[in-house]
């Protein structure tokens, strides 16, 4: 069992945590593949999301997970609820805790907010996705992925394509694979990356033909529209030009490779749909194995709490 109470990121998590989880995983993966996909080990115990950003996958993924194992779900959702009327997050996590919640699992516009709620209750927290600081979730689940492709982390090359400045997937997968053994380049123009971008232990490029070639695991991160508007770069069209991975890209890959993205896809932006659609891609088997790998964190976090 992991010894902790919350997954808040994957800065502080050790490799053997990560073997953990991901072996797990496996296990978990081989139930969403019966025809009756359900167990007990989480029967009695209440989990809570709590959304203060929009979400699809994650929050449908970890529901989905509670409920596979019998665990009794709660959705927050809140615009509706008394934060709305000024109450703190310490104090919603307090009355989430009166409630008798063993999990909360939120999701912030605020980085360091669910390292916050986690010193202020005694619930197990999960961070789904904290500002700009990490999304550890979909880092495991995407090395999960890697991992039922390649079988070890070991000498492969993993190249992030985007918006690597505003990615809390990015920072997370950084850590994660960097634990793991493998090799992680970062690709962007300049004005999508971190200043401490130096200081991860990633190759950093801005040219994505060059950084591809050879590459076993290829992925896409979203184009934060919404920042467009900051002159971070001069157009849509330029930036999938050069930053775009498209079918020619992808043939100076490793001929093994796959292509990865945490979603949602911006197609014609940062993947064309060729590569979306095609054979290399894993983008839709990372949404199922992400139910199994939040299965299995679940369950490491909350098993030892039976009685």
């Amino acid at each position: 069992m992991l010894k902790r109470k919350d997954l808040l990121g994957l800065k502080d998590v050790t490799r053997e945590e990560i073997e953990e989880i991901l072996a797990l995983a496996a296990q978990m993966r081989k139930v969403l593949d019966q025809s009756a996909k359900k167990t007990t080990d989480l029967q009695g115990k209440s989990v809570i999301t709590l959304f203060y950003e929009n979400s699809t996958r994650t929050r449908t993924s970890f529901e989905t997970a509670a409920k596979i194992m019998s665990a009794s779900t709660t959705s927050i959702s809140v615009a509706t609820s008394s934060v709305s009327k000024g109450e703190t997050l310490i104090d919603t996590g307090k009355n989430l805790d009166a409630i008798c919640a063993d999990a909360i699992i939120i999701r912030h516009s605020m980085s360091g907010a669910p390292h916050l709620l986690a010193k202020n209750v005694r619930a197990s927290v999960i961070n789904a996705g904290d500002g700009l600081n990490e999304h550890p979730t979909q880092a495991l689940l995407d090395m999960y992925t890697m991992k039922e492709h390649f079988g070890s982390f070991e000498g492969l090359k993993v190249v992030i394509a985007g918006d690597i400045k505003h990615s809390r997937v990015a920072r997370s997968n950084i850590w994660g694979l960097n634990k793991m053994g493998a090799s992680v380049t970062v690709c962007a123009p300049k004005t999508l990356l971190p200043a401490e971008i130096d200081k991860m232990n990633v190759t950093v490029s801005s040219n994505l033909d060059e950084c591809i070639k050879g590459a076993n695991v290829v992925m896409g991160l979203r184009m934060q529209l919404e920042r467009q508007q900051a002159g971070l770069f001069p157009s849509v069209a330029e930036y999938h030009a050069f930053y775009g991975i498209d079918a020619k890209r992808l043939r100076n890959a490793d001929g093994d490779a796959i292509v990865m993205h945490p979603g949602p896809v911006n197609r014609g932006v940062e993947m064309s749909s060729e590569v979306i659609d095609g054979d290399q891609s894993v983008i839709l088997p990372q949404v199922t194995n992400g139910v199994a790998v939040r299965m299995a964190i679940l369950k490491l976090l909350l098993a030892e709490k039976r009685g």
